[in-house]
Parts: C-alpha cells; structure tokens; sequence
C-alpha cells in the first residue's frame, strides 16, 4: 500500500483545551433551558391542533420501500450472510488498523472519503484515532447499505431508485461530522468556548423552529440583511398589469433604442421570479435591458387557500396569455420573445403547444432554461411521484387548498443534502455560528405556496405520467401535440443540474417540430443560469441537432469560454432584427400600478 494510504499511529496528540467547570455546567444549563424552548416551539401548533403529531407520510413511505429491500435479502438466507460476512470483514480489518495504531504501529486505510468529501477535512478526522475510527466505520457501514439496495433482487425500478434515495438521505443523517460528540471541530469548539457555542446554537434551533410554526426552518443566511425592493430585485420598472395569479413587470429602458420584439420571463412559480434580478452585478433582467431588450417578467402570486381551484390551464391562460396581451398594449407589437425558466419553461412549452394547436404564432421565440418537457429521465425527484405518494399528497393539500412552500423546498434541498442541510444544521446549531449573508440562499429560502389543483396536475401530468412529451396531455379541450410547435427554441441545459438533469432536457429537444438549438452551460441549475459575462465563469457548448445520446453530442460540440447570455441575444436578433425608441413603462395603453418589482413578491409563505 502506497504511503499516502497509511495514517499516523496513534494520533492522540492533539492539544486538548481543557474548560472550566463551573462556567462549562451553566453554559449547559443554558443549553437546556434553550432546546425546552425548541421544544415547546415544536409541540405548540401540535398541541393546538394546527400540526399533526402522527409520523410523517414520508417516514412511512421509507420504512416501507427499505422494508422490501430487507424482504429481497432475507428470501435468500445464504446470500444475506455472505452480505452481512462482507461488512464484518471491513470492520475486523478496521479495528485490526485502530488497535495497530493505539500501540504505535502504522496502519492501513480501510475506508477512504471521496477526495471532494467536505465532512472530513479537519486533521483530527485522520490523526485522532478515536474519531478516524469513527469516519472510517461509518463509511464502511453506509457504503455496504447503498450496495444492499443495489444488488438486491427483485425491485422494480423506481423502488430502487426510491431505496437509493432514501439510504443517501439516512447516510448523510448519520454522518459522525452532524454530532457533537464525534465531530473533532464541534468538540474543539465547545471546549474551548466552555459550551457557549451550544447555547447559541440551541437558540438559534428554538428561534428557526418559532419560524417554521413547529417545523425546523433551517437558516442558509441572514434573514435580516436582505429585503426585496431595497437590496433585491433593483432593476428599475413598473407593474403594468396584474390579476389573481401574477403581475406583470415592465422594465425601464437604458438604451435610446430596443428590439422590436419584446422578451417575456416566465418564471417558475414555486420560486419567486428575482432569482433573475438577486442585484445589478448578478441580474440576467438588467443585463437584458442594457442589452437593448424590452423586458417584462412575470411575478407569480404566492397563492393561499382562495386560489386553492387555480387549475394548470388557469397559469397558462391568466398568465402567459394574459401576460401577451397585455404587452400588446402596451408595446403594440402582437410576438414575443418568450423565456421560461425551469417549471416556467415547462408551461411555456405547454402555451407553445395550445399555440399551436390554435394555429396561434404570438411566440416569435422560446428560451427554455433547465426545463423539462420530457419526463423519462427526471432524476432524484422522482422518488417522490409515484400513485401512492401523490393520493397522499393530494389528500394532504386538499384540507389547506395548497402546498406548503417548505415542502417544495426540502425536497430540494434533500437532492443535495450535504451542501444544503447537513453543513447548516451543524454550523448553526452545533458551532453556534449564524450564517453569512448570501442573497442567492436567502432567495432560495423564499417559498412560495402552489394551488391544490395546478401542483396536482403538474404531478400527474409531467412527473407520473410524462403527457406532454407522449402528445396526451389535455388543455383547454385541446390534445396538446409539441410535434406541431414550429416555433424556433432555445433549449438550454446545465451540466451539473439536480432538479432538471441535462440528459433529461437533451431528450426534450426531440419532442419539438421546428428547430431546436441545445445549449449545453457549466455548473448547476442557479449557477449555470445566472451566469453574468463579466465575470468570465463557466462555459457552455453548442453543436448539431440533438439527437442520439447526450454523452455523444458533447463530444462533438464546441466549447466556449463564459456565459451563455450574449449567445442566446444573438440568436434572437438574428430572428427580429429591427430596432425602435425604447419603450417607458406606463407610457402606453396600459398605466403603471406601481414601481417593480410589485407587491406580490413580497408575500412570504
């Protein structure tokens, strides 16, 4: 074994920082006293009757589906031995290894983290033997699990990707890094600071569960430093139009002179629409407007019970269309250049096919940014969707008329737990340490609620069923039929994205009549978005139709340096070149209702 595979031999000489007792026992009796207030903040709305107390649908649904991968293995008794063989031989070796260093001998790595494994890169994590012992066992045991579920027979597809799933998100639950007494880091920290690190985070834990009205509502960022309308969403504009369901931005000119065409954002509505305009260094929506383009940017509203019956068709027809007609008023031009970003491309692409099928060309253009339309390869989001799960999501929404936003969110942030759960729960509420300002997770902690019936049929309809690309999904009494979408599309997809996997969107392309350019940019789904060209980041590829298999046509594609933004203009001024006097927001038809970015998206969840 190479030396770089070998550990030091005892490692039980780190300086331990010794604390003083008597203010160590009143830091803990503060500690105590904080996590009853955490406690309590969690049993109210239970006792009140305003959360359930039974165990989550969830937890139900995990038990189940890792009960039958427990089933797959214990129908064969002799190959449930040699598995339960195989994790015992690690663990010999490994105490074997401990043992070898607690009497100053080296000794062999049995279990490695992954060399971009953020968990275990304090020293301790390898020089102490007590919590190297601690990492190498635990990597052992969740690495075994993962293969149960993968060698296990007689699973039909989505339980075992349900199983993976699952065993990834109890994994990253039961990481020693989460835990006082096995984090080197937590306990450094807590003896050096005599425990006052656990009282701030305990009441940090009880402050983020008052918020979250009894359901933890973990802090990415300061919720106080960010505040949309004065550090957020600054482009300068005017609401032009509004309804029960969105505002419609309008945006101020910076240029003499725009494109004929206006540009239409359709956001996706169980975000809000600033993800585009977080400040001027990072707004895809000023960059747009200094670019010479009028822009308008649907606001979507954050829906409550009164909205409960907003249908799919309502968001098409009371938003995109609505939306249409309105900068027809106000600009005087009948086409658009339509942009929907995640969710919001996949109902673009929904008014693309009503479009169609109306023989309807208002869309002189369609961006879709990370969208779906093709549901094949989805990705963990997935695990989710199934006939059982969605009967019981269904029921749950239909006693509040909504789903709430957090839930949304956490199955997000669940996609990426060791980025977006894990580190934070540890750092706030272990280390004591609020979190740094960061606009992009104080966006992100920004839910919106979506009506009962859009999010079922969206559910149904995309995830469970994949209508759209089949030619079977139903709208306005039309049988929707994207083979007869003519308009040109720009199809952008972002290589590391989680929520709307590249090999998903690349398969989307196919399902389009006209002509499709895929465009393949770094990063992830927020990242490979917002991506401004000043500052150099990423890359994107362009090439040939996309057709065949993703890994194949990024073989043959052309890489570019930076973002993706100049490219797609260019596309479209090809498309609608002419030029006229920059437009003023509420100069038209249509009076301005108030200064952007509007009223609605200021409504939290």
């Amino acid at each position: 074994m190479a030396d770089k595979d070998k550990i030091p031999a005892n490692g039980l000489e780190s300086a331990v920082v010794l604390p003083d007792p008597e203010t160590m026992a009143r830091n803990f009796a503060l500690m105590y006293e904080e996590y009853g207030k955490a406690m309590s903040a969690f049993l109210a709305p239970r006792e009140e009757g305003k959360a359930p107390l039974s165990m989550p649908d969830e937890s139900t649904e995990i038990v189940k589906t890792l009960g039958k991968v427990a089933e797959s293995w214990l129908s064969d008794p002799q190959r449930a031995v040699q598995a339960q063989s195989e994790l015992w031989q690690g663990v010999i070796a490994l105490w074997a290894a401990s043992t070898n260093r607690m009497i100053g001998q080296p000794a062999d790595v049995v279990a490695q983290p992954a060399a971009d494994d953020k968990r275990f890169k304090d020293p301790d994590w390898t020089n102490n033997v007590y919590f190297d012992f601690t990492k190498q066992l635990y990597l052992l045991t969740t690495r075994w699990a993962e293969h149960l579920v993968k060698d296990a027979d007689g699973l039909d597809e989505h339980t075992r990707h349900k199983a993976e799933f699952y065993i990834r998100q109890i994994g990253a639950a039961m990481s020693p890094s989460n835990y006082l007494m096995t984090n080197p880091e937590v306990m450094k920290e807590t003896l050096a600071s005599n425990g006052e690190n656990l009282v701030r985070g305990m009441r940090m834990l009880a402050e983020d569960m008052k918020a979250g009205h009894g359901d933890l509502r973990i802090r990415q960022s300061d919720p106080n430093t960010f505040e949309v309308g004065k550090n957020l969403a600054l482009t300068p504009g005017k609401v032009i139009f509004q309804d029960d369901l969105m505002q419609l931005l309008q945006y101020s000119p910076t240029t003499p002179q725009a494109l004929r065409t206006p540009v239409l954002i359709v956001p996706p509505w169980i975000n809000k629409f600033y993800v585009l305009d977080l400040n001027p260094e990072k707004s895809f929506i000023r960059w747009m407007v200094d670019q010479g383009l009028t822009v308008f940017c649907i606001s979507w509203a954050n829906p409550d019970e009164r909205l409960a019956q907003k249908s799919f068709e309502d968001y098409m027809r009371e938003g995109i269309f609505a939306a249409c007609q309105a900068i027809e008023l106000a600009t005087g031009e009948p086409r658009v250049h339509a942009m929907g970003y995640c969710v919001g491309g996949t109902l673009l692409s929904v008014a693309l096919g009503y479009a169609a099928a109306m023989q309807d060309d208002r869309f002189a253009s369609a961006a879709l940014l990370t969208t779906q339309v093709d549901f094949t390869h989805a990705g963990d989001l997935k695990v989710f969707v199934d006939e059982e799960q969605l009967q019981a999501l269904e029921e749950s929404m239909s006693h509040r008329g909504y789903l709430e936003g957090r839930r949304m969110a956490n199955a997000f942030n669940m996609l990426r737990a060791n980025d977006l759960i894990w580190p934070y729960i540890v750092n706030n509420y272990l280390r004591g340490k609020a979190p740094l300002p960061f606009d992009l997770l104080h966006w992100n902690a920004d839910s919106t609620r979506m009506p009962a019936a859009n999010h079922a049929f969206y559910m149904r309809n995309c995830y469970l069923e994949n209508r759209l690309s089949r030619g079977q999904m139903m709208i306005g009494g039309k049988m929707l039929d994207l083979k007869k979408v003519m308009t040109p599309i720009y199809n952008l997809a972002t290589r590391e994205d989680h929520i709307a996997p590249p090999r998903s969107v690349f398969l989307g392309s196919s399902t389009f009549g006209g002509p499709v350019d895929f465009i393949l940019a770094g990063s992830g789904h927020i990242a490979g978005v917002v991506n401004p060209p000043d500052r150099n980041k990423y890359q994107f590829w362009t090439g040939g139709p996309a057709t065949g298999q993703l890994d194949d046509w990024v073989k043959t594609a052309n890489e570019h340096a930076g973002s993706w933004w100049p490219h797609w203009k260019s596309w479209i001024s090809e498309k609608t070149p002419d030029l006229v006097k920059a437009r003023i927001p509420g100069k038209g038809k249509l009076k301005a209702i108030e200064d952007a970015p509007g009223s609605y998206v200021k409504v939290r969840d």
